[in-house]
C-alpha cells in the first residue's frame, strides 16, 4: 500500500535499491552490520519512518528529492564524517539535539551521568543551581534544565561556535540556560553559589588516539577529546578548584572520567578536601563517572 511499486513505464526509485547501493559503497569501510545501522537511521530521518519499515513495505518508492538526501549521506559517510554530523542531530535523553563539527556527538555514557543526577536530585528543592562546565552542545546543562525543572542552570565553553549551537538547542528544547564562554583553565567562578557542578571534560590520551575510530578522532573536535599523555588528569585538576570554591555547603561535584583513571581522580578530590567520593561504573562495567561532597 501507499507509495509501494505500481507497473508503469515512469522509472521508480525503490528504498531497497538505495538499501543495496549502500552496502556495495560502503560495506568494506564499515562493515554490513554498521552500514545497515547508518541506513536505519537514514529512513527514520529522512522519511520519518520506523527501522523496519522495508521489512513491512519491501517496494516502497522514495521521491527523487529523498534519493537526493539518501546520496548525499553515503558521500559524507564515504569521507568518514560521523552519522550524527551527517544527519546533523541526535536524541539524548528523549530530546533532539543539533549537531556540527564544532561540538562532540553526545554519548551514551554521558546519557547515564544526566540520569543518575536527575534521579538523585529530582526531589531537590530551590534553590538548585547547577554549572555545566565545558557545555558543547549543551546536552548536558538542557537536559538538566528539562528534567529538573526547579533548577537554574548555567554553562560554559571556551568555544564561542559550539555556544551558539548549545543556545540554539535550548531554544529548541523550551529551556532556559545562562551560557557564558570561558576557559576551564582560567574560570571566575562566584564563590559557594552552586549546588551541582557537572563535567565530561576532555580525557581520551593522545596515546589512545590509535584505538579510536577514524570517523571520531579525525572529525570530532580535538580540543574537547584529547589531553596530554603526561597530564592525564589535566582538567580535573582545574575543575576540582573551581568546584571547591564554587559549590555550596553540602554541595555535590559529578564527572565523567576515563576509565583508566578511577582511583586517581578519586584521590585528587579526597585529598583537596571533598567527602563521600565514590568512582561508579557505566552500563558496560568500567569506572566512567566520579561523584563527590563539598564538606559541610
Amino acid at each position: 500500500m501507499g507509495r509501494d511499486r505500481i507497473s508503469s513505464g515512469v522509472y521508480k526509485v525503490l528504498l531497497k535499491e538505495i538499501r543495496h547501493i549502500f552496502h556495495k559503497e560502503l560495506d568494506h569501510q564499515y562493515g554490513r552490520e554498521e552500514v545497515e545501522h547508518f541506513f536505519h537511521h537514514f529512513v527514520e530521518h529522512y522519511l520519518g519512518q520506523p527501522r523496519f519499515h522495508l521489512a513491512m513495505h519491501p517496494n516502497w518508492i522514495i521521491s527523487r528529492e529523498e534519493e537526493g538526501e539518501f546520496f548525499r549521506g553515503l558521500a559524507a559517510l564515504r569521507q568518514g564524517q560521523p552519522l550524527h554530523y551527517v544527519l546533523g542531530s541526535k536524541v539524548f535523553m528523549d530530546l533532539n539535539f543539533r549537531l556540527n563539527k564544532h561540538v562532540l556527538i553526545p554519548r551514551p555514557e554521558t546519557e547515564e551521568l544526566v540520569r543518575l543526577v536527575i534521579a538523585r536530585h529530582q526531589e531537590d528543592r530551590p534553590p538548585l543551581r547547577i554549572l555545566d562546565l565545558g557545555t558543547g552542545s549543551g546536552c548536558i546543562a538542557i537536559s538538566l534544565a528539562k528534567y529538573l525543572p526547579q533548577a537554574e542552570v548555567f554553562a560554559i565553553d571556551i568555544s564561542g561556535k559550539a555556544l551558539n549551537l548549545a543556545r540554539e538547542n535550548a531554544s529548541a528544547n523550551d529551556v532556559s540556560v545562562q551560557f557564558s564562554e570561558s576557559d576551564m583553565t582560567h574560570m571566575e567562578i562566584e564563590a559557594e553559589f552552586y549546588q551541582i557542578i557537572i563535567s565530561n571534560p576532555p580525557y581520551v590520551l593522545e596515546e589512545e588516539k590509535a584505538l579510536m575510530d577514524p570517523h571520531v578522532k579525525d572529525a570530532e573536535p580535538a580540543t574537547a577529546l584529547f589531553v596530554p599523555d603526561d597530564r592525564p588528569l589535566l582538567f580535573y585538576e582545574y575543575i576540582t578548584g573551581a568546584a571547591r570554591k564554587g559549590l555550596a555547603e553540602g554541595g555535590h561535584l559529578y564527572l565523567e572520567i576515563n576509565q583508566r583513571f578511577g582511583q586517581e581522580v578519586k584521590d585528587l578530590l579526597s585529598e583537596v578536601g571533598f567527602t563521600e567520593v565514590e568512582v561508579l561504573k557505566d552500563l558496560h562495567g568500567h569506572d566512567r563517572f566520579v561523584k563527590a561532597k563539598q564538606r559541610i
